[in-house]
């Protein structure tokens, strides 16, 4: 079993992330004594609380306070936090809530718990949960990180039924979408933006779609976490800043599914895949361990070959970071991170690559092995 590195809030919390990622499992190894667990999954418990909601509660009076409660995929029963907030003030219960999708919750009414538990992701692995013996980054690429895959023998069918599940179990099932074969269309384009500033005019074109629909599908995958939008950093420098986010995907196994790519990575794809997947590491351990206080991409309007992939922001200081997929280094590649040198409060400027030396140029631009970069993000020295 893989040990998650995840940190466990002392106060009641929200657990979100995708299906796959593995709550449940890590639910179950960090909450093993003293815990009440609720599987919302169990069909006859659902349709229970489902008819007489006051069987919840009168199931967890007789626990102590200060007991954890468990409850797995509350999102199929939001209304469950009306009482969930109730326990927490009036018997002093805690609370585990897991979910795989924001959009359920806010329709049933999460912020009645008015700031009383604190929201985690669970992520895909990373290389410091998986450990440098089975990390393989071609591998990662070609069929990601998520739980459910990796542990898969058959990575690539599991692949595909996990798409046809989140098809079926997110949005089929709870009416999210009533074109369920524009948003069926509209999936492996998404995917093909994936690392790219989005241009929804071009997406609703190649998907058939209208562009006010588009932003309802980009919401979607936000909603149910399986994709991101990174947005455009505004400062001061003279030059204006894009204003269209990137669009990421939160694993990139799951990426290649949506497009229907099983097979090896192709060199055309290599560093849309790499920097996706950076980016993951970077909410991962900007969201555990607080590295950072928040994460934009950086590029001047005026130029469309300058940019600089990510900008860490920790209170007045920034650290600009450029990925490439490549394993030799070339000048053109620092381009963006030249670029941003004006920048007031810029401390560190790191190219990521995949090759094996440490380097640093004239004017102070880390050149980083991703090996090195891994480490710094581990030992939070970043």
């Amino acid at each position: 079993m893989v040990k998650r590195i995840i940190k466990c809030p002392k106060t009641s919390f929200f657990l979100l992330g995708p299906r796959g990622t593995g709550k449940s499992t890590w639910l179950h190894a960090r909450f093993k004594k003293n815990t009440y667990f609720i599987d919302l999954l169990d069909e006859s418990l659902y349709q229970e609380y489902l008819r007489d909601i006051s069987l919840f509660s009168a199931e967890l009076e007789p626990l102590k306070p200060g007991t954890w409660v468990c409850i797995d995929e509350i999102q199929r029963l939001p209304s469950l936090l009306n009482e969930v907030h109730r326990l927490i003030e009036r018997k002093k219960l805690l609370f585990v809530l897991t979910g795989s999708s924001a959009r359920k919750l806010r329709r049933g009414g999460v912020n009645l718990l008015g700031g009383r538990a604190a929201k985690k992701l669970m992520y895909p692995f990373v290389p410091e949960e998986l450990g440098r013996n089975r990390f393989n980054l071609l591998e990662t690429l070609q069929f990601g990180t998520l739980p459910l895959v990796w542990a898969s023998e058959d990575k690539n069918e599991t692949l595909r039924a996990y798409v046809q599940m989140y098809f079926k179990e997110e949005i089929q099932s709870e009416a999210i979408v009533r074109n369920l074969p524009a948003f069926s269309r509209f999936l492996p384009v998404a995917g093909l933006f994936h690392g790219q500033i989005l241009n929804t005019t071009t997406l609703a074109r190649d998907a058939g779609v209208a562009r006010t629909t588009v932003n309802g599908y980009l919401d979607i995958l936000e909603d149910t976490l399986i994709a991101y939008r990174l947005h455009a950093f505004s400062g001061n420098l003279r030059s204006r800043e894009r204003k269209h986010p990137k669009l990421y995907w939160i694993d990139p196994g799951i990426v290649r599914a949506v497009k229907n790519q099983y097979g090896p990575v192709a060199i055309e794809e290599k560093g849309f895949l790499f920097e996706g997947w950076i980016s993951m590491l970077l909410r991962f351990y900007g969201e555990h361990f607080q590295l950072f206080d928040d994460i934009y991409y950086w590029a001047p309007a005026e130029s469309k070959n300058i940019e600089v992939d990510f900008l860490l922001q920790r209170g007045r200081q920034f650290i600009a970071i450029e990925v490439k997929a490549a394993e030799r280094m070339r000048p053109e590649y620092l381009r963006g991170l030249k670029a941003i040198a004006p920048l007031k409060g810029v401390k560190r400027r790191i190219l990521i690559y995949t090759g094996k030396k440490i380097l640093k140029t004239p004017d102070s631009i880390e050149i980083i092995p991703l090996e090195n970069f891994l480490k710094l993000l581990e030992d939070n020295e970043l």
